[in-house]
């Protein structure tokens, strides 16, 4: 992967919202794919875009426990919505992906076959501050290690990442909480944030690294005044005193390890379907099965990679049956190692605060609420144990 420098950049700018067009002209120049955020069958996707009408102007987002509904906004924002069922990780680490293939020739002789090399070289734009968090961890995870994943490697080589800075946070965001945002701090190539009052649409955009101060320097542009700094300022500060949600994470992975033989878990158990919907919208979530495939005659092969579930039954498929067979259990892993053990293995928290979990849960199980709980039967614990002692 190229790695991110903070080089020598120029000071922050402001651009024109018409501006966004010579910003993909800049990116499709350089020999970028673009992919961003666009409105598509009832949601904010994030898919290959040719030009910047592509973008969701005037589309904001509602979300709530168990669902998500885009609505009109009174105004033309590009980004004002919230994160959609979609993360990077669908670009960065997708949902299928060739391994081999083979085939077999009439004298018997077998060609094995690897996959094509990526021609992709992506511009990520508008990748909100907690998916640059996921961005960070998917590195660590996949390509931090001595085994780097080929495919997310492939994918991620020579990336130009876009930040928009979050304004306007859905119901189900606790970004703030986890420490991922609103502000976007690192990460990024170009940070860009949206603002709309009576002085015109446009942004104020800061370059993170050389390779976005080039094509900074392709727009129109002005130097960003004072009051534009501060109002943007102002903007991203204001949003994160409006998350929907908050996470409570001091003493975290040492509530989940106390809590294993907690009776919440029956409860969770009741409402949850183990569909795996959770991990699945999971920016972070990175594991991974394979399949092989045939066709009729036996003579070619296939083998895939895919994303698999610590929800699915055979996800922990040993000899002689799953480890773990009930929903419960299941449900406790994954939120054990999502807020707790991903510590041990990472360094950080597999949770970017993004709720994408809490709104695409059919059953609308939140996991802020779940920890809130764990929390209050902890303490109730050791209260019935202090009195005991006494």
């Amino acid at each position: 992967m190229t790695p991110q420098t903070r080089e020598e950049v120029p000071p922050p700018a402001t651009i024109e919202a018409a501006a966004l067009h010579r910003l993909f002209d800049a990116l499709h120049a350089r020999g970028y794919t673009i992919v961003g955020p666009t409105a598509r069958d009832g949601a904010i996707v994030v898919a290959e875009l040719d030009t910047a009408d592509e973008l969701s102007y005037g589309i904001g987002v509602d979300t709530e426990a168990g669902r998500y509904r885009l609505r009109d906004r009174d105004d033309r924002a590009a980004f004002g919505h919230s994160a959609g069922p979609q993360s990077w990780k669908s670009v960065l680490h997708p949902a299928r992906a060739p391994l081999w293939s083979a085939d077999r020739s009439p004298d018997g002789t077998v060609v094995v076959r690897e996959p094509a090399e990526e021609q992709h070289r992506y511009a990520l734009l508008g990748v909100r501050p907690c998916d640059l968090a996921a961005i960070a961890v998917l590195d660590r995870v996949l390509i931090g290690g001595r085994h780097p994943d080929p495919v997310y490697a492939g994918r991620r080589d020579g990336n130009l990442i876009i930040a928009v800075e979050c304004t306007e946070p859905g119901a189900t965001c606790f970004c703030t909480s986890m420490g991922t945002g609103p502000h976007a701090d690192s990460g990024f190539d170009l940070a860009m944030t949206e603002l709309l009052d009576d002085e015109g649409h446009r942004f104020l955009v800061r370059a993170g690294t050389a390779a976005g101060a080039e094509v900074l320097a392709e727009l129109p542009r002005r130097p960003a005044d004072e009051a534009t700094l501060t109002l943007a300022t102002s903007a991203v500060a204001d949003a994160a005193t409006r998350m929907g949600r908050s996470m409570p994470t001091r003493g975290l992975p040492d509530l989940l390890t106390d809590s294993r033989e907690s009776p919440h878990w029956d409860d969770v158990a009741s409402r949850c379907l183990t569909c795996g919907n959770c991990t699945m919208v999971c920016p972070t979530c990175f594991c991974t099965t394979t399949e092989d495939v045939t066709d009729l005659t036996g003579d070619h092969a296939e083998r895939w990679r895919r994303w698999d579930s610590c929800f699915d039954l055979d996800f922990s498929y040993l000899h002689g049956g799953s480890v773990r067979s009930s929903g419960q259990a299941r449900y406790r892993q994954w939120i054990t190692h999502k807020l707790g053990t991903w510590h041990d293995q990472f360094g950080s928290s597999g949770c970017v605060g993004c709720g994408r979990c809490i709104a695409w849960c059919p059953t609308g199980i939140d996991i802020t609420q779940e920890v809130a709980a764990l929390s209050l039967l902890r303490l109730a614990a050791e209260s019935e144990g202090g009195k005991d002692d006494r």
